[in-house]
C-alpha cells in the first residue's frame, strides 16, 4: 500500500528552504571547517580557535554582520596574521554574499607573492574556496586573471593590487577593502594611496575596512595612527594563581630577562607577584578576553605581539633582545641555544621593536652637537685617542666610502667591530671628478695601500662602496675595473620603508642588454640608515654597543658634515604624517654622512650584521696581530704621485663626461688636503 504526498507541502517545503537565510557569517566557523594545517605547522591538523582564542573577537568584529565599518590589526611580524585574519575573512564574506573584495599590498611584488604563496595554497586546499574560485593557478597563473580573479558562478570578484599602483586603486567600488603591510604604503604622485583605497568603499554603507601591519617608525606609522583613534584593545589575560587580569606587556617581561639565563625570562603577575611561565601560556590564552582602553575610539582596533604567538616560546624573545643589546656573554645550554639562533631574526634595535614587539620605533631625529662631538674627540689627554690614519688593533672589517661630486671625490675610510661598533679612521678630498684619470688613479692607489694598526700590523680596504646615484656612468666605468669584492655601487632608495640593503634590479644598456647588477649594485634604505646612526652617535660610552670612535684630527667642517640634517615630520594634505630628512641649514655640507653610509653599506655586504662570535674572534686573532719583524711599512702619507701626463696615459680610456659649465668650487673652513695642496697623495 502506498502513500501519496501532499503537492501543496512539496512546494511550502521547498519554498521554505529557498527563502531561509545563510547561517550567519562566521569567519571562526569557516576556518573550522576549511583549515587543515599540515605537518609543516607547529600545530597540524585541523584548525582549532583555542590555542588561538585572541582570534575570536577578532573574527566576530570582521563579519560583514558586525556593524563597525573599520578595523585595525597592529602586531609583530610572523604572527598569522595573513592566515589566520586576512585569507579567512576574504574567504568567509565571498562565502557569504556576491562580493567585489579589493586587498591592497604595498609593492606589487608583495601582492604577487601573497597570491602565490598564501592565496592559492589556502584556495586548493579550502572546500570553500575551490567551489567559489577553483584550484587557482594554471590558466590565470600569469595573465591579468591572477590579479583580478572571478567566482566560477560570477558573482565576485577578488581584486588583488599594490599601493603603488594609482590607477588599479581607482574607478571601482568594494565592499570588502583589506590593507596588508599599511606601513609599507608610499605616497605618490597621484595621491595617498591609503585615502584611495578607504575610498573605494564610500559607494556601500556596509563596507568593512581592514588595516593589518606590523608598524614602523613612530610620528610616521600609518598602522599605528590608526590604532590609536580605535579603541585599543589589548588581551588580557588570568594569573593561574590569583585570577588577576592583566595584558603581557614588554616592560614586565623585560624586567624578568637575566642575561646570563636567557632561558628562564617570564612574566609576573602585577597583584601577587607569582610567576607566569611559557608552560602557562596555553590556559593563558585559553582564558584571556580583550579589554578596550580608549573609550573614545571610533572603531575595534587590536594590538597583537609575539608573546602571544603560540609558534614560538618566550625564551626566543629574551634571546633576541640580548642579540640587539650585544649581550655576548648571555648562555642558553645545548638544543635550546642553537634553536634559539636558528630563530634569530633581528639585528637593529628598530628591527626587534617593529618585528618582535609590534610596537612603532622612536628613531633618532638628529645627531648631536657637532661641537660636543668633536670636543669629545680633540680634548682627550695626550697620548689618547688614535691619530687620523690609525686603524685599531682588533677584528675589524676595514671599508671605504666614496661620494662623487661635479669637482671632487670624498673617501672616508672606517673600521667596523663586532657590537655594531666602528671607527672612523680616515677622510680625504680627491680633487677631481670621477671621470677623471686623475681620480681613478687616486682610488685605485687607496684600494692598494694599507693603513697600519696601533701595533703596526698593516691592512688593505676590505671593500669600497661608491655612490652611483649622480656620475652613473663614470661610476660604472670606474667599478667594473675592480672585482665586485673590492668595490660595489651603492644608490640611496626615495622610500622610508623596505630593506637595509637590497640588490638593484636589472636595468637596460643603450644596446638592449642587461646590466648584471646582483652582485655590485645595491639600493640603500637611507632613511633608516641615517635613524640608526645617529642614534649610535650619541652614545659616549667607548664600550657600549653602537659606540662610533674618532680618529684625532678629523677638522670641524667632518663633524659639522655628519651630523648636518635632521629628520622631519610633515602631514600632507591627506592628513598623513610623513618623514624625510633635510639639512639644518642651507649651508652644511652632508658628503660626510654619507660617505659613512656607503662605507657602512659595504662593511654590511662583507658580513658587518651577520658575524658570529666565532668569526669575529678569528678576525681579531688575525688583525690585532703585531707587525711581522721587519715589515716595511705599506701605507705612507706619500704615496708617490703619477704626473698628470702619465697618469692619463696609464688609465683606461673613459666615455668623456657630458660638457658642464664649469663650477666654482665651495670653499670650506679649514685646510682639507692637510697643507697637501693638489699632491693630496
Amino acid at each position: 500500500m502506498g502513500f501519496l504526498t501532499s503537492a501543496r507541502a512539496v512546494i511550502a517545503s521547498a519554498m521554505a528552504d529557498a527563502m531561509r537565510p545563510p547561517p550567519p557569517p562566521d569567519i571562526t566557523r569557516w576556518c573550522r571547517e576549511n583549515i587543515v594545517f599540515d605537518e609543516r605547522s607547529p600545530f597540524p591538523g585541523p584548525f582549532s580557535i583555542r590555542p588561538v582564542q585572541f582570534l575570536a573577537e577578532i573574527h566576530a568584529v570582521l563579519s560583514p554582520e558586525h556593524p563597525c565599518r573599520e578595523v585595525t590589526l597592529r602586531g609583530s611580524a610572523q604572527i598569522a596574521k595573513t592566515e589566520s585574519v586576512i585569507n579567512p575573512t576574504v574567504a568567509a564574506w565571498h562565502e557569504y554574499m556576491p562580493l567585489n573584495s579589493l586587498v591592497v599590498h604595498p609593492t606589487n611584488k608583495a601582492a604577487t607573492d601573497w597570491i602565490d604563496q598564501k592565496w592559492y595554497p589556502i584556495r586548493r586546499a579550502a572546500p570553500s574556496l575551490r567551489r567559489m574560485f577553483g584550484r587557482g593557478g594554471g590558466a590565470d597563473k600569469n595573465s591579468d586573471a591572477k590579479f583580478r580573479q572571478e567566482t566560477l558562478d560570477r558573482s565576485g570578484i577578488l581584486k588583488v593590487t599594490s599601493a603603488g599602483s594609482p590607477d588599479d586603486l581607482a574607478q571601482t567600488s568594494h565592499r570588502l577593502v583589506v590593507m596588508d603591510d599599511l606601513s609599507k604604503f608610499e605616497m605618490h604622485a597621484k595621491g595617498d594611496p591609503e585615502a584611495m583605497a578607504v575610498s573605494r568603499g564610500a559607494a556601500f554603507e556596509d563596507a568593512k575596512i581592514l588595516r593589518a601591519s606590523t608598524p614602523q617608525i613612530l610620528g610616521a606609522c600609518r598602522i599605528s595612527a590608526a590604532f590609536a583613534r580605535s579603541d585599543q584593545r589589548f588581551y588580557n589575560v588570568p594569573c593561574p594563581h590569583c585570577g588577576n587580569m592583566a595584558p603581557l606587556t614588554w616592560e614586565n617581561f623585560k624586567a624578568r630577562i637575566d642575561p646570563q639565563n636567557l632561558a628562564d625570562a617570564h612574566f609576573t603577575c602585577e597583584a601577587c607577584g607569582s610567576e607566569l611561565r611559557h608552560s602557562d601560556k596555553p590556559a593563558l590564552i585559553a582564558n584571556g578576553k580583550w579589554v578596550a582602553t580608549n573609550p573614545r575610539g571610533d572603531h575595534p582596533g587590536f594590538h597583537l605581539w609575539r608573546a602571544y604567538g603560540p609558534q614560538r616560546d618566550w625564551a626566543s624573545i629574551a634571546y633576541e633582545y640580548a642579540q640587539v643589546m650585544g649581550w655576548t656573554t648571555a648562555k642558553v645550554s645545548g638544543e635550546t641555544e642553537q634553536a634559539l639562533r636558528d630563530q634569530v631574526e633581528a639585528e637593529t634595535e628598530q628591527t626587534f621593536w617593529n618585528d618582535v614587539l609590534g610596537l612603532p620605533y622612536e628613531q633618532a631625529s638628529k645627531g648631536p652637537d657637532w661641537e660636543k662631538l668633536r670636543d669629545r674627540v680633540e680634548n682627550v689627554p695626550d697620548g689618547e685617542g688614535r691619530g687620523v690614519g690609525i686603524v685599531p688593533a682588533r677584528g675589524v672589517i676595514l671599508t671605504a666610502g666614496v661620494d662623487c661630486q661635479l669637482d671632487r671625490t670624498e673617501v672616508q675610510v672606517v673600521a667596523y667591530g663586532a657590537n655594531y661598533q666602528r671607527w672612523v679612521v680616515d677622510y680625504r678630498v680627491i680633487p677631481h671628478h670621477i671621470g677623471d684619470s686623475e681620480a681613478r688613479v687616486a682610488l685605485d692607489a687607496l684600494l692598494k695601500a694599507s693603513w697600519k694598526t696601533d701595533l703596526g700590523l698593516p691592512l688593505q680596504l676590505d671593500m669600497m662602496a661608491i655612490d652611483g646615484g649622480t656620475y652613473t656612468e663614470d661610476v660604472w666605468s670606474f667599478a667594473k675595473r675592480h672585482p665586485w669584492s673590492r668595490v660595489i655601487i651603492v644608490k640611496g632608495a626615495s622610500g622610508q620603508n623596505g630593506p637595509i640593503m637590497a640588490p638593484q634590479k636589472f636595468e637596460r644598456r643603450p644596446d638592449g642588454k642587461a646590466k648584471r647588477r646582483q652582485k655590485r649594485a645595491f639600493m640603500l634604505n637611507v632613511s633608516q640608515l641615517k635613524g640608526d646612526f645617529y642614534g649610535w652617535l650619541a652614545k659616549e660610552d667607548p664600550a657600549e654597543r653602537g659606540h662610533v670612535a674618532f680618529a684625532k684630527g678629523l677638522g670641524d667642517e667632518f663633524y659639522r658634515m655628519i651630523t648636518s640634517e635632521v629628520r622631519v615630520l610633515r602631514r600632507s594634505t591627506s592628513g598623513v604624517t610623513t618623514s624625510r630628512w633635510e639639512l639644518v641649514e642651507p649651508s652644511r655640507r652632508n658628503e660626510g654622512l654619507d660617505t659613512m653610509l656607503y662605507a657602512e653599506a659595504a662593511a654590511r655586504r662583507k658580513g658587518w650584521t651577520s658575524m658570529t662570535d666565532d668569526q669575529w674572534r678569528r678576525l681579531a686573532e688575525e688583525r690585532s696581530a703585531p707587525s711581522p719583524e721587519g715589515q716595511a711599512d705599506l701605507f705612507d702619507a706619500t704615496v708617490p704621485v703619477i704626473p698628470k701626463e702619465q697618469a692619463a696615459e696609464a688609465a683606461p680610456k673613459t666615455t668623456k663626461k657630458p660638457a658642464s659649465p664649469p663650477a666654482k668650487p665651495r670653499e670650506t673652513p679649514g685646510d682639507w688636503l692637510g697643507g697637501r695642496g693638489d699632491k693630496w697623495l
